[in-house]
């Protein structure tokens, strides 16, 4: 992925930058390499630093309802501090890794509608010139893929994805935002659940799974929400039964009989019990009816071959891929991590 930008805060003739991001898959916690590329302007310039940042699209909800915004969960210093000569041209190699808790945005292929990008900000003179985006994909670590793929086996559909700003309580979540994968229930299911969310915390050394149950009511009964946590060590990850495992889960956290204000009390097991998600206003706490995916009218089929998304209209790669510079462009005071 390439973009090209003259440093507009130089004007007609400064140095112009063109990022490359090498085409190889990345997975949380994996490393994203690639190139900066620099040609000259018409005059030498010092280039004070070139620094990447990541950036998330991401739901908010608040008082007054809910909104999106642009959000840095990552900053690196990739080189700087040298003379680039009238017309030179330099390539600045970079690698790193990216946080273990990035949001996944592909499944098999498909998009699940998550909207990431890379942005070059190029320090020259001590004036900072912020290029356009380019789109960023990551693909699910083994554990994630193998937790879905028992989703999709047990008869789950995907409904949408997206990113929520907060954080879940009792858990070891880093970034301010989190992921949630909203899927639809199978017929076994379906009587005691609308829908079922999963959200990835990855690690260096494995995964804090969350499911959220949005159980239904009935006569003379409220729904609530109900919660539960797991630990998943990678080392487990391809000797584990996941659709005998995952499917207990489920069926302990649909059992599962108190409230969502009593869930949060319940202690924590070791490879699994019952946590809480965020409340005020960086969680979407006890608004259970949000679940809104960005421009994602999609449906899922689960078969024997697990979670196939189905985009309609094939647009959601299009579409995200064409309004991420529009999203993000002005957007100069996101919050987030400051890694340098």
């Amino acid at each position: 992925m390439v973009f090209k930008r003259l440093l507009g805060s130089l004007g007609v003739g400064g140095p112009a930058v063109d990022t490359v991001i090498e085409p190889v898959s990345a997975v949380p916690g994996g490393t994203l390499s690639g190139q900066v590329n620099l040609k000259g302007g018409n005059a030498d310039f010092t280039i004070d630093h070139i620094t990447l940042e990541l950036i998330a699209r991401v739901e908010a909800e608040h008082e007054h309802g809910e909104s999106e915004g642009a959000v840095v969960f990552h900053r690196i210093a990739v080189g700087g501090n040298f003379r680039l000569a009238e017309g030179e041209q330099r390539s600045i190699p970079f690698a790193f890794p990216l946080p273990w808790e990035t949001p996944i945005t592909e499944l098999y292929g498909q998009p699940l509608g998550i909207v990431l990008g890379v942005r070059t900000e190029l320090g020259v003179a001590g004036a900072k010139d912020k290029g356009d985006l380019d789109p960023l994909t990551v693909h699910p670590l083994p554990a994630q893929e193998a937790i879905l793929e028992a989703l999709g086996q047990l008869g789950f559909g995907f409904k949408s994805a997206d990113l929520e700003y907060g954080h879940i309580h009792g858990t070891g979540q880093q970034l301010p935002f989190y992921q949630e994968i909203e899927l639809t229930p199978p017929a076994q299911y379906a009587h005691a659940v609308n829908e079922v969310e999963v959200t990835f915390l990855a690690g260096p050394a494995g995964l804090e799974v969350v499911i959220e149950a949005d159980k239904r009511g009935g006569f003379f009964i409220e729904g609530h929400d109900a919660l539960s946590r797991h630990i998943v060590a990678y080392a487990d990850v391809h000797t584990r039964n996941w659709n005998a495992e995952v499917d207990g889960w489920i069926q302990e956290m649909v059992e599962h009989r108190a409230s969502y204000g009593h869930a949060a009390h319940l202690p924590h097991a070791s490879h699994g019990g019952y946590t809480d998600k965020g409340h005020g206003h960086h969680g979407h706490g006890d608004h259970p009816e949000h679940r809104s995916g960005p421009g994602m009218g999609t449906a899922i089929a689960a078969g024997a071959a697990g979670l196939a998304v189905g985009v309609v209209g094939g647009m959601v790669a299009a579409e995200a891929v064409d309004e991420i510079g529009d999203f993000f462009e002005g957007d100069d005071d996101e919050d987030g991590d400051d890694d340098a």
